[in-house]
């Protein structure tokens, strides 16, 4: 998103700072205890398989980290310059090597986190590919990482545009229950990362299990 605005910046407890994510019922919380990925671990899981479709996670609700409203949801991206900016703070290798796969004009659901009530809101698209997240290097950044260095960079960032809403909020409780159907009788979201790698907040979507999820909005909810 354009380098500032989301609250200030992305504020979209742009990617990780979601890591510790509220919504995702099973899992125990482990918030920011969770431990990182290194790099090779992150990099050599499915290092070799590409994806086309995105889930990205983003608070909507007002979250003060160091002073600083990370909040920033799918209205606040609606309302930038050219309904555009930059998917800035991903503090998680995993997640920041999924955003490196990711390639200009691929679509991603924006995902409501770490709210009263969870899901997806809306879509977006990828507009630019990864490149250098400058909030690494600002030490008034709820992001800084004094541990990364401008000729070693550690984050990347995306620059995502608003397309539209779903016809209807698509509420995590209803996409659990489609998860606990296919899981027990197969069906596109057995495998959805929301469910077996919740923690992430940027997770790959298969085609089916995206075009399933998009299908959701023009029927009644479960």
């Amino acid at each position: 998103m354009p380098p500032k605005k989301r609250g200030s910046k992305r504020k979209v407890n742009s990617g990780e700072r979601v890591e510790n994510d509220a919504d995702s019922p099973p899992a125990p919380k482990v918030g920011r205890k969770t431990k990182t990925p290194s790099p090779a671990e992150s990099s050599s899981e499915k290092s070799t398989e590409q994806h086309c479709r995105w889930l990205m996670k983003s608070e909507p609700e007002s979250r003060f980290e160091n002073g600083i409203d990370v909040k920033f949801g799918i209205e606040d991206l609606k309302a930038l310059p050219n309904q555009t900016g930059c998917w800035d703070g991903v503090r998680n290798y995993q997640a920041r090597n999924f955003m490196r796969q990711m390639k200009e004009g691929q679509s991603a659901f924006f995902y409501h986190s770490n709210c009263k009530e969870p899901g997806i809101a809306g879509l977006m698209e990828i507009v630019k590919e990864a490149y250098v997240d400058h909030t690494q290097f600002d030490k008034k950044d709820v992001h800084f990482d004094a541990s990364s260095k401008p000729d070693n960079p550690k984050w990347s960032m995306v620059d995502v545009q608003y397309q539209r809403m779903t016809k209807r909020f698509l509420p995590l409780a209803e996409l659990k229950k489609y998860h606990l159907q296919h899981r027990a009788n197969g069906g596109p979201l057995k495998d959805m990362a929301l469910f077996t790698r919740a923690r992430l907040s940027v997770q790959p979507l298969t085609t089916e299990e995206f075009d399933f999820v998009l299908s959701l909005e023009d029927q009644e909810p479960l």
